[in-house]
């Protein structure tokens, strides 16, 4: 399975995403800059966190139009797995990919810190290798992760599936329902505010994020056997 790390001007989490892949999974891996015109080739997508275009207007609401989202957007019409980290997820929902809108922290401070999540939808391809109901430590650092949707939307979200990770014991942002990562309606793009890619080593405090990036490959490798 190969993955492409798209790097936007601001982005600092590409590196973090790109070892997570590469040393950790064992799997191809590539950065692709914002102005690539194309994504053919790589089986996975991932949206890495930091600061694309400075967060200038609001987080993500340039980056959304940057030339390679448009081959985002095709891949995941296509099935084909997009995962947003943090800034990533905020991309995502400035897309359209993912519903709902990012607001400020409720405290109005970064914070940066671990938290635990709680897995409430085990069956999707970025959760699979996870039990549900399991609480994971995840670490998270952001400014605008105070996620918000209508009434209408998250009676979607609930009635679809869609929360796969909500915030267990605190939260941490003051994000509606706990909300900390969702997918969208065919499940193969997730976002999520906590970084997963920060946690898939216990030299880095500790390894419960790994299994994310697994359940990725796995349910790949699953498919393409199927389908050979």
């Amino acid at each position: 399975m190969k993955f492409a790390v798209i790097v936007f001007p601001g982005s600092n989490c590409d590196i973090d995403m790109y070892h997570a892949v590469k040393d950790e999974l064992g799997c191809e891996v590539e950065y692709v800059w914002h102005d690539a015109g194309s994504l053919e080739g790589f089986d996975g997508i991932l949206l890495p966190g930091g600061f694309s275009y400075g967060d200038y207007l609001r987080s993500g609401a340039i980056a959304r139009f940057s030339n390679v989202m448009k081959e985002v957007v095709k891949a995941a019409e296509a099935g084909k797995p997009v995962l947003g980290v943090c800034n990533g997820f905020q991309i995502l929902l400035e897309a359209g990919l993912l519903p709902g809108a990012m607001r400020r922290n409720e405290s109005l401070k970064f914070i940066c810190r671990p938290v635990e999540l709680k897995v409430e939808n085990n069956g999707t391809l970025f959760s699979a290798e996870y039990n549900e109901g399991e609480v994971i430590t995840i670490p998270v650092a952001h400014g605008e992760g105070n996620y918000y949707c209508d009434d209408e939307t998250l009676a979607r979200l609930k009635g679809n599936n869609q929360i796969v990770f909500t915030y267990h014991g605190e939260n941490p942002n003051g994000s509606l329902e706990n909300i900390a990562g969702i997918t969208n309606e065919k499940g193969n793009v997730l976002g999520m505010m906590p970084h997963p890619e920060r946690a898939v080593d216990e030299l880095l405090g500790g390894a419960d994020g790994l299994k994310l990036f697994q359940s990725i490959v796995k349910q790949w490798r699953e498919a393409h056997v199927v389908n050979a």
